[in-house]
């Protein structure tokens, strides 16, 4: 990344930037018949996506040095304008194509400068592919381009050009691309916009992209919030550890480009027990991992070992720490940009570059052993975290070596108090875990029992945010959990082994019920996570009244639900039963209203942001009361439901 003082040395650059360096690879097709396949999906995700593709073109004029404002507005309508300060889009007529470039990058699938090296050493976003995408996919889309002392605008629509390419003016200042888009509402389920998701990328790519002022602007609420990090990833392990209490005070940096891969890394430990490793490359996220994550665990595990070795903190009798060791309590951001990525994956989030892993090795690998040699005070820390992390490790296994089964199936180790369901197919079994002894025999009564299983839970599981794996596995409660779902946990999860696809927490409407729910879900998170992320995990909505007018029986979800039933059946001789908790039902109404698959309510528990999370559970469950205490004062109006 350039500052702005480089951004005038690339001056003489900029007419490089023309219709030459534009290459295209093929027409556009299909796209609106398949949009999935371009955008990933047409839900939610997939409109906040057709941002990311406009925003990721400025952030390849800011990587190239030649942009470091960007601005995103959601208008009223929901339409969505992205401006930035690069260089413009190139107006000269496309050699192959006979049209203005800018035209071309709009209306032709893989015209872009990301594929011609002339442009781009490094890119993002496909650049250009993710414009002509947008455009396809837009009910209508304009762009104003400001270059070389003149401005000009062309609109499309579905694709489609609708005018030529216009001059309208001069201008004076810099040079920039302004895009204005709406998307299409026949393509997509939903066209509302969140401020929050875009916030929270624009937020990650300011981190990632350090003195690029991004700033986002919502004219529905009148909001605005600017990013600019100039401290870069250091600011982003430190916004990560806000809530955390960090084991040394300044964040660890490492920098370095070899054979043309520039390397990032900032990290620093905290008191806690989880580990927090985020990997980027060329700014995508690559939450499947992939070979820049390989090489710095490798050489991390190899330094700390060596460094404890060296210095005689790690005796000869005792055995090298494990990875898993030397990353708890570790926060963690690995960026690294690469001329030609490989994603591999699923979801094409996983880095394939063979190469990248030994480079990102050796730079981490150099760059921990001298800061090692020159803190020794924070690397004794350091080591020393990771050792009790390696006894604890010890004492866990020999806890986990209990829970684990012998054999999947075997109903001799599964725990007594569960009761299983006959199907053994677990595509089709679900597990509820019911709050209580009394709702859990209601439950068992009131079941299907061909699929469905019953697993009560004695008061409150342990908090495992403030606990180390050891204690976590002596707790009979989670220990009951682990067994009866079959997969393991951490390292040794395997969602192939889950016994059921789906997993139901039942616990009563009020606050008790709700913190319950919470201390399940931190579990799950932080230990069975792929659970939360292949969609298994559901949390069902008890009623919570029983309204009843002579022979006839409703139930109602919500006061306002209990409301419109007594405008719908009039409020004369009604019956309203208000259930504190799940025991008060009989197993007859548990089934209708929270177990039979035809009628009842369930929410599916997903996980849109793994920063997010982890933030929100480090709040809600960690050892810090005043953010928890200020989000509590954020969001009391929300509370719609309170026990005095």
């Amino acid at each position: 990344m350039q500052n702005s003082a480089d951004l005038a040395n690339n001056q003489h650059n900029l007419s490089n930037y023309n219709a030459e360096q534009i290459e295209i690879l093929e027409g556009l097709e299909a796209v609106r018949k398949r949009p999935g396949m371009y955008i990933g999906s047409t839900s939610s995700r997939g409109l906040h996506h057709l941002v990311y593709e406009i925003v990721d073109n400025s952030i390849d004029e800011a990587m190239a040095g030649f942009c470091d404002d960007i601005q995103v507005t959601i208008h009223q309508d929901n339409s969505i304008t992205v401006k930035d300060n690069g260089r413009g889009i190139p107006v000269d007529i496309h050699p192959k194509m006979g049209k203005p470039t800018v035209e071309v990058c709009l209306t032709v699938l893989h015209a872009g400068g990301k594929f011609n090296n002339g442009a781009y050493k490094v890119t993002g976003g496909l650049h250009g592919v993710g414009m002509s995408v947008v455009n396809a996919l837009s009910i209508n889309l304009k762009v104003e381009v400001k270059k070389d002392g003149k401005r000009y605008v062309q609109e499309f629509s579905r694709g489609k050009t609708l005018t030529e390419l216009k001059e309208i003016g001069t201008y004076k200042g810099r040079s920039g691309t302004t895009i204005t888009f709406k998307p299409d509402p026949e393509i997509f389920e939903e066209t509302v916009y969140n401020f929050e998701i875009l916030a929270q990328r624009l937020k990650e790519l300011s981190f990632l992209n350090k003195n690029v002022t991004i700033t986002l602007i919502d004219e529905r609420t009148n909001t605005k919030e600017v990013y600019k990090h100039s401290g870069g990833l250091v600011d982003f392990v430190k916004y990560l550890n806000k809530n955390k209490d960090p084991i040394h005070s300044k964040p660890i940096v490492i920098e370095a480009q070899r054979d043309n891969v520039q390397v990032e890394v900032a990290l620093q430990y905290n008191d806690g027990y989880t580990e927090n490793l985020f990997s980027y490359s060329n700014n995508i996220n690559t939450t499947e991992g992939g070979t820049h994550e390989a090489g710095f665990k490798a050489a991390l595990t190899r330094v700390i070992n060596d460094y404890a070795r060296k210095n005689n903190i790690l005796k000869n009798n005792e055995s090298n720490l494990s990875g898993e060791d030397v990353r708890e309590g570790l926060t963690a951001i690995i960026s690294v940009k690469v001329p030609e990525p490989q994603f591999e994956g699923q979801t094409k989030t996983k880095l394939g570059n063979s190469e990248v892993r030994s480079i990102v090795d050796s730079v981490v690998g150099d760059g921990l052993s001298t800061f090692f040699e020159e803190n020794p005070a924070v690397a004794k820390k350091i080591v020393e975290k990771g050792i009790q992390a390696a006894r604890a490790r010890l004492a866990a296994r020999k806890a986990r070596d209990l829970t684990r089964r012998k054999n999947a199936l075997e109903s001799t180790s599964l725990p007594g108090k569960l009761a299983d369901c006959t199907l053994k197919d677990p595509r089709f079994c679900e597990m509820y875990i019911v709050e209580g002894d009394s709702a859990g025999g209601s439950a068992k009564q009131g079941r299907d029992q061909k699929f469905q299983a019953i697993l009560p839970l004695r008061g409150k599981i342990l908090n495992v945010e403030k606990a180390r794996l050891d204690k976590i596995l002596a707790n009979e409660e989670i220990r009951a959990m682990i067994t009866a779902l079959g997969t393991g946990i951490s390292d040794d999860f395997d969602i192939e082994k889950a016994r059921y696809h789906r997993i139901m927490i039942m616990t009563d409407a009020d606050v008790d019920g709700s913190h319950i729910r919470i201390l399940l879900l931190t579990f799950f998170y932080r230990y069975m996570r792929p659970l939360i992320e292949n969609n298994y995990i559901y949390i069902t909505q008890p009623p919570l009244y029983k309204i009843k007018k002579g022979k006839d029986v409703k139930y109602a979800y919500s006061d306002a639900e209990l409301n419109n039933i007594l405008d719908e059946i009039g409020r004369e001789k009604v019956e309203i039963q208000r259930y504190k908790g799940l025991g008060e039902m009989n197993p007859e109404q548990l089934w209708e209203t929270t177990m039979d698959p035809q009628t009842r309510t369930v929410l599916q528990v997903k996980m849109e942001d793994a920063m997010k999370a982890d933030e929100l559970f480090t709040m809600l469950m960690g050892d810090k009361v005043e953010p928890r205490k200020e989000f509590i004062q954020k969001h009391a109006r929300d509370v719609r439901n309170l026990d005095i």
